[in-house]
């Protein structure tokens, strides 16, 4: 019976299932009468080849269970994924009156980490308490990794604290925790008091360490930490090889990441070549991540999830459509649309290029939808102002009984604001403490003062900022500053100002915006001031570009002094498409215009605004039914805003019209339009400030300047940058 257990022992170890099933078999042929001690081995054996239904028939057939064959079971169970069955299997054991073992434990707690089933775990972890098995090194490793992946961290913290021994497992599961949790520095911090504990260091230690440095922006700390790998000779394994490329690219040194990959060519993957697309889509530099994505198919490695989703991911802050729709053909064929990155980041593609439908119906298509793409949704109808719908789907999340986090609440929020919903954002305001356990970070209180700004309710928002927990960032000053200019009130915009200039010395939005106040109460010595004062601190106001993609080529407007091979049909188009607009309606907003001019050279100025020259442009050159994507690199005036909306009903064409603002156009607006045509104007970062007519109608944008183009072929069209 020793010799047949050892055998079956080598084949589980081996992993020869065939050889394994051949002696079974010879043993029920000849009739040989099994013990529970050899039948124990053979559920070992099974459990370890994945074959759990020899298993489970075995267990079932036993005249007699001991302790060692429930832990076969329920390790076997742990170690196929059947989560669910290894928390059953424990419970039985626990009925029948078998008191589990540290073994037991520790397979049931990580059936309990996989399943995220925290409730279950921490009733594991009394019983464990109980037994006396909790301050055991694989059951504490174990029960610290099970806190940490549920992001109870201070629960993490006390178990990992009251181990009498610790080991270098019992360390990784509290660095990758803090790492995975966001806590990057206390990861580093626990990384550095396992280096004076006797532990050896393994490549997974090494791996978590890397990713909190790239993670925590630290790079002199990452640098030291790749000395050390070398120094340790853990530089061949593909693990830690990745995890450098993976740090050096989050850390933005993409000529490091790129060299490295290139010097250590024996361990290049997809997950390698994944990390250096994410770090070229994350510093803006989308040619170069789609060179590497045709790189690695010409090497015949075959992209995954996390592939695609950043280079969908970079196609939607781009508001690249056309490949988009391309790459979410690949993430059909690949069989990779039902993912839940992917899916969540199609959602968000097709939303931010205009294509509400399209977002909608590819998540429709979902058959069960996870937290991120119902984040993506409530984020894609925020984007188009549609405040209600947004709810909507916020309430079938809850129902479906997914937990809101706190990206949930900052599209929730956004969405009320940019719908004038102010009861209902309070209220979900004030519920994510209360009801969901969400502590409201910075984003969630710029979010409360815009929703206030937006509907004049400037001195709650002035007493909502005094009573903040911390200090507010550039957006929330941004978005006070810009309902001060909405309202007239010069006083509480001097003060948003300063602030904002505090917060963020370098952003000029505090100088324009206070000026824009001034021109609007025609007050043209503070005005005068104001510019004199930007002068004085060398603060430059971004000259303002649109550019639009037409025939491959990426062609380039500038307000002042432009020129361009078809300047004389662009000019005719732009007058014609005045005069239509006219008949339609449109009244030119002079005040858009915060200069001391006349008015009729003030509606000059309009007229010549660099993205009604690219939409002229391209009605000319694109074919009827292509969307027209324009971005520009600041913020569209409110009555580009109107007359654009004319535009597209006029011309009977969808335009979508990107900058570097913070807002959404309403779709409701667009529903109006007799002629089925569309504009949007879409937000980059899913951040939002203010921009608003005179009737109400708000806007969105795309904070990336024209030196976003360099690197593609162009047509340039101004003076100045020709220079």
């Amino acid at each position: 019976s020793d010799a047949l257990a050892h055998i079956f022992q080598t084949y589980a170890q081996s992993k020869q299932l065939s050889k394994g099933k051949q002696l079974h078999a010879q043993l029920i042929t000849s009739g040989y009468q099994s013990s529970t001690y050899l039948t124990n081995h053979l559920l070992s054996m099974y459990g370890r080849c994945g074959q759990l239904g020899y298993a489970n028939k075995m267990f079932d057939e036993m005249p007699q269970r001991n302790l060692v064959s429930w832990t076969a079971m329920i390790s076997g169970f742990s170690q196929n994924s059947e989560f669910s069955k290894a928390i059953t299997t424990f419970c039985l054991m626990w009925v029948s009156g078998e008191s589990p073992n540290q073994f037991a434990f520790s397979s049931v707690i990580q059936a309990c980490s996989f399943l995220k089933s925290v409730q279950i775990g921490k009733q594991i972890h009394c019983l464990a308490l109980k037994v006396g098995f909790s301050y055991e090194l694989f059951v504490g490793s174990n029960l610290a990794d099970m806190y940490s992946k549920c992001g109870l961290m201070v629960e993490a913290c006390m178990v990992f604290e009251e181990m009498p021994s610790k080991d270098g497992v019992s360390w990784n599961s509290m660095i990758d925790g803090y790492a995975k949790n966001g806590y990057y520095e206390e990861a580093l911090v626990a990384f550095r008091k396992m280096l004076t504990e006797d532990v050896s260091i393994d490549q997974y230690l090494l791996c978590s360490a890397l990713s909190a440095c790239g993670s925590f922006k630290a790079y002199n700390i990452g640098r030291c930490l790749h000395t050390f790998v070398v120094k340790l000779g853990f530089e061949p394994h593909v693990s830690v090889s990745n995890a450098l490329t993976d740090m050096y690219c989050k850390l933005g040194d993409m000529d490091s990441g790129s060299r490295w990959l290139e010097m250590d060519s024996r361990g290049t993957n997809i997950v390698s070549y994944t990390s250096l697309i994410d770090g070229y889509v994350e510093s803006d530099q989308i040619e170069k991540a789609l060179t590497i994505f045709v790189k690695l198919k010409r090497q015949r490695i075959e992209p995954n999830e996390f592939t695609f989703s950043s280079l969908i991911k970079a196609c939607a802050n781009h508001a690249a459509l056309e490949q988009g729709s391309q790459f979410h053909a690949l993430v059909l064929k690949y069989k990779l649309d039902q993912d839940p990155f992917v899916s969540s980041t199609v959602v968000d593609m097709y939303g931010k290029c205009g294509l509400l439908d399209h977002s909608i119906q590819a998540f429709k298509t979902l058959s069960k939808a996870n937290e991120y793409a119902w984040n993506s949704m409530i984020g894609v109808f925020a984007h188009h102002g549609l405040g209600h719908e947004a709810i909507d789907v916020f309430n079938q999340m809850v129902v479906q009984n997914l937990k809101p986090n706190a990206v949930t609440f900052i599209n929730l929020l956004n969405a009320c604001s940019h719908s004038g919903l102010l009861k209902e954002g309070l209220s979900y305001f004030s519920s994510m403490e209360k009801v969901y356990s969400i502590k409201p970070r910075s984003e969630h209180y710029s979010c409360v003062i815009d929703l206030l700004g937006r509907v004049g309710r400037l001195e709650e928002a002035e007493n909502f900022i005094k009573n903040m927990p911390f200090e507010p960032n550039a957006y929330a000053w941004c978005s006070f500053l810009a309902a001060c200019r909405k309202y007239g009130d010069k006083e509480r915009g001097k003060l948003a100002a300063e602030s904002l200039k505090r917060v963020d010395p370098e952003n000029s939005g505090a100088h324009v915006l206070l000026s824009n106040i001034y021109a609007k109460e025609q007050q043209w010595e503070d005005v005068r001031s104001v510019r004199k004062m930007m002068k004085d601190e060398n603060v430059k106001k971004l000259p303002g570009y649109s550019w639009v993609d037409v025939d491959n080529k990426v062609h380039v407007f500038g307000a002042e002094d432009w020129c361009h091979p078809h300047k004389k049909e662009i000019d005719l188009k732009l007058d014609s498409l005045l005069g239509k607009i006219i008949e339609a309606g449109y009244v030119p907003d002079i005040e858009s215009v915060p200069l001391d001019l006349d008015d009729d050279m003030k509606v000059k100025v309009l007229h010549r605004h660099s993205e009604r020259m690219a939409i002229a442009y391209a009605l000319i050159r694109l074919p009827v039914g292509k969307p027209i994507i324009v971005k520009k690199n600041i913020r569209v005036c409110v009555d580009c805003h109107s007359a654009i909306k004319l535009i597209s009903k006029v011309e009977g064409r969808k335009i979508i019209l990107r900058d570097n603002s913070f807002i959404t156009l309403w779709m409701d607006h667009v529903l109006a339009m007799t002629s089925g045509s569309s504009i949007f104007f879409k937000d980059e970062k899913g951040k939002f400030d203010e921009m608003v007519d005179d009737k109400g109608v708000k806007i969105v944008i795309d904070p990336k300047a024209l030196m976003h183009v360099i690197g593609t072929k162009m047509d340039f069209v101004d003076d100045k940058l020709r220079s």
